[in-house]
């Protein structure tokens, strides 16, 4: 205590300020004690900005590190992802299964695999659609080839599915709304299903996208179906599969891509050109969305008295973070 004394008096002696107590928080501190609420956010923001700091001098080292080893460095390590530390799932697809390959040879789908028959699909909407969904629509039927849109007044789908059958189609999309945005999708492969209902998000139409390229044309794309491993996942993809054309033409250098990733269902739409021989530029057309799988239900649309193979329940079967479904 007499240190501090003559250390503050000599400060006093020289004309200068004494200088000013530093505050000493205790080990148990947290900023979320902080009653004001500006004074809390900046001290979060000055935190976050210290951790950001801290992880970019890291990385500089590890950097400098690696390039002074040179060929002896290590290898990198693979970072941790809810996606890469998946729990095995029982159902995942062996493309070498025998079981596998009869479902395949036997399922609604194989007339399409087998190309007995030709993609052609309705796209419809819900009762008395508003215009962005009615945009949407449009936008869908020049992403996938072959398909007609007719937009719904006062008819059951009960009704339109066995007119569909009689004319020949071989899907049916239903876009469905709420307060103006689409919000949902039936898909109903015809004529012995199944039918797959689908949550729809993130919906963005061409004039919505920045950088978009110009208006697809008619050309046949190609289709990319990514990570559907399960067996139902398997289904999906199939069922994604049997809206296009088997042979896509490749001088439109169109790509019609869905990418599952943690169980959503990510459609991009995009132009290709090879800038070189190791380089490709990719350019999005639009329309994209987000799909999250309800239910799949054998046969066709019925809402009353439909079997259904696979239905979401949200509190059963999320309970891991790191459990996927498709």
């Amino acid at each position: 205590a007499g240190g501090g004394g003559g250390a503050m008096g000599s400060a006093a002696e020289d004309g200068r300020p004494p200088a000013p107590e530093r505050v000493l928080f205790p080990p148990t501190f947290s900023v979320s004690e902080i009653k004001n609420k500006q004074r809390r956010h900046f001290r979060f923001l000055r935190w976050k900005q210290q951790q950001r700091k801290e992880k970019l001098a890291a990385k500089k080292k590890r950097r400098k590190e690696r390039e002074a080893l040179g060929d002896k460095a290590p290898p990198k390590a693979i970072p941790k992802t809810i996606e890469n530390q998946r729990v095995y799932d029982e159902t995942t697809v062996d493309p070498n299964d025998e079981e596998v390959a009869f479902d395949e040879a036997t399922d609604e789908f194989a007339p399409y695999f087998n190309r007995q028959t030709v993609p052609k699909i309705l796209i419809t909407t819900s009762d008395r659609p508003r215009g962005r969904t009615v945009r949407f629509c449009e936008q869908l039927s020049t992403v996938i080839p072959n398909s007609h849109v007719y937009y719904r007044r006062g008819l059951a789908l009960k009704r339109i599915i066995p007119q569909c059958i009689a004319r020949d189609f071989t899907d049916l999309i239903v876009i469905n709304e709420d307060r103006k945005i689409p919000n949902g999708l039936v898909l109903s492969h015809l004529p012995e299903g199944p039918t797959a209902h689908f949550r729809m998000s993130s919906v963005r139409l061409r004039k919505e996208i920045k950088r978009k390229g110009k208006e697809p044309t008619e050309h046949v794309p190609e289709v990319i179906l990514n990570n559907f491993t399960t067996r139902l996942g398997h289904s999906v993809g199939r069922m994604f599969a049997s809206l296009f054309p088997h042979d896509p033409q490749f001088i439109g250098r169109q790509v019609a891509t869905f990418h599952n990733q943690r169980d959503y269902i990510f459609f991009r739409f995009h132009r290709y050109i090879f800038k070189s021989e190791k380089k490709v530029g990719i350019q999005e057309l639009g329309p994209r969305f987000t799909l999250k799988l309800r239910s799949l239900q054998k046969g066709t649309f019925d809402s009353k008295f439909g079997e259904y193979e696979w239905i979401h329940k949200r509190r059963e079967m999320d309970t891991s973070r790191r459990k996927f479904h498709l």
